[in-house]
Order: C-alpha cells, then structure tokens, then sequence
C-alpha cells in the first residue's frame, strides 16, 4: 500500500509543478510519471489476477466446488460498490454505521415485540379438519 502511495505522490508532485511552471520539461516530466503510474497500476492488476486464477486453479483441484463458483462470480461481476444509508423514525437519511445500527435494531425490536398476544395459549387455532368425536370401546363393537 505504501508503494502505491509513493507513486501517487510522486505523479502529485509532478502536477503541481506544472501547475505552477507549464514549461515544456516539467509537461515532459509530468506524462513520464502518468505512464509510470499507469504502467504501475496495470502490473498489479496482472499480479491480482494470476493470484486469483491460481487461487480458482486450486479450488478446482481439490474439489472445492463452491468456492470455485463463488470465485468465478466474483471475477464475473467485478467490485460493485454498496451504499448503506437507511431512513430513520423522522425520515432523515442515516450513512453512518453506528445510527445504522441502532435504527435496525429499533426497528426490528418493534417488529418482533408487538404486544397483541401475550400468551400462545389464548390464540384460537383454526383447522381444516373436522372435528371428529374421539372412537370408544362401545362404537369399535
């Protein structure tokens, strides 16, 4: 990681002094590090990807079937970036994890807490079948 930031910075600086004098070598200078940075960036995403291959090679080999499929997904689909925001009580939208949290815990607490019926026993249970009187020993004859 530190890598990649040493690169970024490096092309950073290269901008900057652009910015301040656009004579021809600094423009030079700034598109030698745009192509390092570039060149940079596509070998590590070769590296990753023979990783990855390897690592799918290897599932495969020792029959782990589901990570396989889940791998392969995973390649198919690329990075698909999530946004947790969720509304609270007052409508507000909520990013942070925290109010998250306690916003879904509040809610389902009141899903799952009603109070309607208190013990199971006094629900009424409703069957299709007909009420049939128990056999006795007098009717079995």
């Amino acid at each position: 990681m530190k890598n990649v930031e040493v690169f970024l910075d490096k092309k950073k600086q290269a901008k900057m002094q652009w910015l301040q004098d656009p004579s021809q070598i600094i423009i030079d200078n700034l598109n030698n590090k745009r192509r390092e940075v570039s060149r940079h960036f596509r070998n590590k995403q070769k590296e990753y990807l023979k990783a990855k291959i390897e690592e799918l090679e290897n599932n495969s080999k020792l029959t782990k079937i589901r990570d396989l499929y889940r791998g392969i997904n995973d390649l198919k689909t690329g990075y698909q970036p999530r946004t947790n925001i969720v509304k609270d009580e007052k409508g507000d939208l909520v990013e942070d994890s925290h109010s998250i949290l306690v916003r879904l815990r509040n809610h389902f607490s009141q899903l799952l807490n009603k109070h309607g019926v208190n013990d199971a026993r006094q629900t009424e249970l409703s069957t299709a079948e007909p009420l049939v009187p128990e056999p006795n020993a007098l009717r079995l004859n």
